[in-house]
C-alpha cells in the first residue's frame, strides 16, 4: 500500500478559460472515487485535487493549455487529467513525455498516447469511422457524401472511414470541408449533395454540426444521416433539436449495469459514465502505485486491470498495461440515434 502525507492530482480543462466559464467539473468523480479507496485502507494519503484553466483549440489556442500544463508542473501533480479535445491532447501528448507527468486525457484521439499520456476514449477517430462505415453499409447506402471539419478531428476521421469504405465496398461520393466554427454550411452540404449520395455523413467536434444539420434538412434529402460522436453534443437539449434524425456513437447503453448504479441524475447519463471511469481510474491507479510520485503514479496506473466500465456495452472493461495506454477493452462505444429530443440506442 502506498503512503504519503499530501499529494496533488491536477485537472487540466481545456474547454473554459476559468471556472466561471467551465461547463464541466470531474472534481465531484474523482473525489468520490479517491475517498472509496482511502476509506478501505488502500491508500493513506490526502488527496489536494487542483485545476488549471487554459481554454484550447478550437475556440482558443494551444498556448493556452501548454500554460495550463505548465501551472500544473509547477504546483508538483503526481497525476493530470485531461485535455477532453482530441487536437490539444494530441498536442500535449510531447509535454507530457517531456515533463513525465503520468496524464490521462479523455479525448478521441487514438494517437494522443505515450509512455506517460494516458487515454480514455471518449470517442475514437479510428474506431469510431469503422463502425459508422458498417452501420451504413447495413442500411443499404454504399455511396455517401461527407462534410467534415477542417481540422485534425474531421481529417483523421475522414481518412479512416475511407480506409473501411475500400474494405468493405462504401464509396465515398463526395467530401466537403468546413471551418469547425461555421455557422452556415448549405454551400458545402449542396456541393456534397451533388453527388448523389444516398447517405450523408458529418464528422467533427461538433460545433460545426447544427449549421450542416439544419442546410442538410432545407435540402429535403432524405436518406440515412451519421456523425461521429460530436452528436453526444445533442445532450444539450438545445442541439438536440438541431439534429433531430441523426446516428451517432455515443459513450453509453441502456443495458449497463455499472452506470446504472453510478449515475448522476442532475447531469446527462453520459456524463455519469464517463465521470464514474475517470474517477476510477485515478483512485485505483493512486491506490495501486508502489510510491507516490510522478513515476510511481505511471507503474500504478499500468495495474489498474479488468475494472467494469460505466461506458459501453455491459462486459466493457477498464485498465492499462504496461504497453497498453487505452483504457477501454470492448464495445464502448454504442450507436444512437436522437428522436424528438431523446437519445435511443439503436
Amino acid at each position: 500500500m502506498a503512503t504519503q502525507q499530501t499529494i496533488r492530482v491536477g485537472i487540466l480543462n481545456d474547454s473554459a478559460a476559468n471556472a466561471a466559464t467551465a461547463s464541466t467539473d470531474l472534481t465531484g468523480w474523482l473525489r468520490r472515487e479517491i475517498d472509496a479507496v482511502r476509506a478501505s485502507g488502500r491508500l493513506d494519503a490526502e488527496v489536494e485535487i487542483i485545476q488549471a484553466y487554459g481554454l484550447g483549440l478550437p475556440w482558443g489556442s494551444f498556448e493556452a493549455v501548454e500554460r495550463a500544463f505548465d501551472e500544473l508542473d509547477r504546483q508538483g501533480v503526481v497525476l493530470i487529467v485531461g485535455p477532453a479535445i482530441g487536437d490539444n491532447a494530441l498536442l500535449a501528448t510531447p509535454l507530457v513525455d517531456r515533463a513525465k507527468i503520468p496524464t490521462i486525457n479523455w479525448a478521441g484521439a487514438e494517437r494522443a498516447r505515450g509512455d506517460y499520456m494516458f487515454h480514455l476514449q471518449v470517442g475514437s477517430h479510428e474506431d469510431e469511422s469503422l463502425l459508422i462505415a458498417r452501420q451504413l453499409v447495413a442500411a443499404g447506402a454504399r455511396r455517401v457524401a461527407v462534410v467534415f471539419d477542417l481540422s485534425p478531428i474531421g481529417e483523421r476521421h475522414l481518412e479512416y472511414l475511407k480506409v473501411e469504405g475500400r474494405i468493405i465496398g462504401l464509396e465515398i461520393a463526395a467530401t466537403e470541408g468546413i471551418n469547425p466554427l461555421a455557422a452556415d454550411a448549405e454551400e458545402a452540404v449542396q456541393r456534397a449533395l451533388a453527388g448523389r449520395p444516398e447517405g450523408f455523413v458529418y464528422f467533427g467536434l461538433g460545433l460545426s454540426a447544427p449549421a450542416v444539420a439544419r442546410a442538410l434538412a432545407a435540402s429535403g434529402w432524405s436518406g440515412p444521416r451519421i456523425m461521429n460522436a460530436a452528436g453526444m453534443r445533442g445532450h444539450d437539449p438545445a442541439t438536440a433539436a438541431k439534429i433531430d434524425g441523426w446516428i451517432y456513437p455515443d459513450l453509453y447503453s441502456d443495458h449497463n449495469h455499472t452506470l446504472a448504479a453510478n449515475l448522476d441524475p442532475a447531469a446527462p447519463v453520459f456524463r455519469s459514465a464517463v465521470g464514474h471511469d475517470i474517477g476510477r481510474l485515478v483512485a485505483e491507479g493512486l491506490a495501486r502505485s508502489p510510491d507516490l510520485t510522478r513515476d510511481g503514479v505511471r507503474l500504478g496506473l499500468e495495474q489498474v486491470k479488468w475494472l467494469p466500465a460505466a461506458e459501453g456495452k455491459e462486459g466493457t472493461l477498464l485498465g492499462f498495461g504496461v504497453r497498453d495506454r487505452g483504457a477501454l477493452h470492448g464495445r464502448y462505444l454504442v450507436m444512437r440515434q436522437w428522436r424528438e429530443g431523446k437519445s435511443v440506442e439503436v
